[in-house]
């Protein structure tokens, strides 16, 4: 019978704690990188915490100084993989709230009153200004106007495609900007907004969603690499595509929108290149997740669990970010 020897312990913590750590600091190299490291970004992070609980109790067995390297690889884990930020707010003089919100109205459309709750969303955040995505085919923007939202309304509305930029403050110069093709997903809306005297070029984008390659990946694994592949270069193209247009556009500017990737991708990377910030990351506290909870293990299991970051408010140097 083979005995579980003490070398056999320690190479399989090695192990487990090398490849945590090693994940880790790939996934923050921030370039384009290897299908199977893309696709890490968007595990969820139980899974990613995994190795280094599995490694815990061989730690204990070996002692402290293994126990200490196994916290450091969770903490690492916890803080860079996950996105943990602890951002520093910034002075300023002319507040002004910002929403950005994937409405999903299709599946608003199937809910009894779901209009009336996307409304009620809106309404709870009282924002200046909001930047919606996938809104087609939905009443939402007539019913942000005066008249029809009861006690909330944002008088100055412009919906075009699956946007809306709603604001309190004057709209002007509204478009809609093909970048690249004629994929609605590779098109954006823009705005100028007149803020007390200032104008604030703001604009609302949507790529292209990562589900249909993550299904694959889960479904066919190693097989499903290509479709995998295909849809973040995609993505990434997207990215390029507006970064190249956002260098030339007026200031100050905010970019808002559901990007589909987590800050630490090549996709965010590549905008915040033009010289713009991530809002969260600059003044934000946790993690900030905003998506994950409608995936299968809410139907599985009943958990409500977010585990991404992948909508983005990303703003010029001229704007500071309070919270």
């Amino acid at each position: 019978m083979s005995r579980i020897t003490p070398h056999l312990v320690r190479a399989v913590t090695v192990l487990l704690i090398g490849a945590s750590l090693a994940l880790t600091l790939a996934q923050q190299a921030g370039t384009v990188g290897p299908w199977w490291l893309e696709l890490s970004r968007y595990v969820p992070y139980t899974a990613l915490l995994l190795p280094g609980m599995l490694a815990l109790p061989l730690a204990c067995w070996l002692g402290w100084r293994w126990v200490a390297a196994d916290l450091i690889a969770l903490a690492a884990v916890a803080w860079l993989a996950m996105g943990f930020v602890w951002g520093q707010p910034d002075a300023g003089e002319m507040p002004l709230r910002l929403m950005t919100y994937n409405v999903k109205a299709y599946m608003a459309a199937e809910r009894p009153n779901g209009y009336a709750e996307l409304r009620h969303e809106v309404a709870l955040h009282h924002p200046d200004i909001l930047l919606a995505q996938d809104n087609r085919g939905s009443a939402l923007a007539a019913a942000l106007q005066p008249g029809d939202a009861g006690d909330f309304a944002l008088p100055h509305v412009f919906g075009i495609d699956q946007y809306i930029i709603a604001s309190r403050y004057p709209l002007r110069d509204c478009h809609l900007v093909s970048v690249g093709d004629a994929n609605p997903a590779t098109r954006y809306a823009e705005c100028t907004v007149d803020v007390n005297g200032v104008a604030l070029q703001v604009a609302t984008v949507h790529f292209e969603s990562p589900r249909g390659g993550l299904m694959a990946a889960r479904r066919e694994g190693l097989e499903g690499a290509d479709d995998w592949e295909r849809n973040h270069t995609d993505r990434l193209a997207q990215a390029r595509a507006l970064a190249q247009m956002l260098r030339a556009a007026p200031r100050p500017l905010v970019l808002a929108g559901d990007l589909n990737a987590p800050q630490s991708s090549a996709v965010i990377r590549t905008l915040l290149d033009t010289g713009l910030r991530d809002a969260f990351a600059s003044a934000g506290r946790g993690y900030g997740f905003s998506y994950g909870q409608a995936m299968r293990m809410r139907m599985n299991l009943g958990l409500a669990l977010s585990f991404l970051r992948i909508d983005h408010i990303l703003v010029s140097p001229e704007i500071g970010v309070a919270d």
